[in-house]
């Protein structure tokens, strides 16, 4: 068995998905227990703090897993052949829509460490892992991402949907800009969407409370959130270097779409917001 492990939050989100169907009520916004089949977490696990005690956090992991999935799949279906994960973490689109998933070539990008132990793990349980899906292993903030890709078969010519979700808290403002920036080399056409999260000061009530407390968590396991924007801030800086059609798609969006009329009263938490662009 490997020693590597993934990072604590690949393995809390990819938790909260599957606790969304073991728990909440039906309809399931977003279908995904692949992850929790792989960590196999230890008895009692649902009762753990940051499991129990975090539903609209929950919610919010659910709402961005379904809205890039939608988007993915629409994309797929206008033609687009390549899908980039930044920051895939324990994502199992590639194993949860092969009939999708195997018409392209999905990149998954993360630190080595989850890559490994993910690709370990699937095979473990039975996934082969296909030609066109390739674990690619980047440090963000050491490595240029874009020139791993390249490395590893991709073709920068051919419009591609990249997704970024839970990754830029992480980054300083100066390797989120790069980022942007090389997103802006791909095809004329691909299409991005990178999640992003407001200042505590813009939250209020419940909200402020789960992002304090989730500050003190993430500094006490030695992955302190870094950066912080308001919806204005990202649609100047999209703008700035070069991004088109530019959209900011706030939890309220989510709510309206995904969350109507439940009986379990799941909302997600206000303070993750995404950047929608083409190139």
């Amino acid at each position: 068995m490997t020693k590597k492990q993934p990072d604590n939050t690949a393995l809390r989100t990819a938790l909260w998905r599957a606790l969304h169907v073991l728990t909440d009520d039906k309809p399931y916004i977003i279908e995904d227990k692949i992850g929790f089949d792989l960590i196999k977490p230890e008895q009692g696990w649902q009762e753990r703090p940051d499991m129990k005690f975090t539903k609209s956090l929950r919610a919010s992991i659910i709402a961005r897993a379904r809205f890039i999935e939608d988007i993915a799949k629409e994309q797929i279906a206008k033609g687009v052949k390549q899908y980039v994960l930044l920051g895939a973490g324990l994502d199992s689109f590639a194993q949860r829509n092969t009939a999708i998933s195997s018409q392209i070539d999905i990149y998954e990008i993360d630190q080595p460490d989850t890559l490994t132990w993910k690709e370990e793990k699937l095979i473990e349980n039975g996934y082969k892992i296909p030609n066109n899906l390739h674990f690619v292993p980047v440090s963000f903030e050491t490595s240029s991402w874009l020139d791993e890709l390249t490395n590893n078969g991709f073709d920068i010519k051919q419009t591609t949907f990249v997704s970024c979700t839970g990754v830029t808290l992480y980054l300083t403002k100066e390797v989120i800009t790069d980022t942007l920036k090389k997103l802006t080399s791909l095809a004329s056409g691909s299409t991005i969407a990178i999640s992003f999260y407001l200042p505590i000061e813009q939250l209020d009530g419940e909200d402020k409370n789960l992002m304090e407390m989730s500050i003190k968590g993430a500094a006490a396991s030695g992955t302190p959130f870094v950066s912080f924007f308001t919806f204005e801030e990202i649609a100047k800086l999209a703008e700035s270097i070069g991004l088109n059609e530019i959209q900011t798609v706030s939890t309220k969006n989510m709510t309206d779409r995904y969350f109507k009329n439940r009986a379990d009263n799941l909302v997600p938490a206000n303070g993750e917001f995404f950047l929608v662009a083409r190139t």
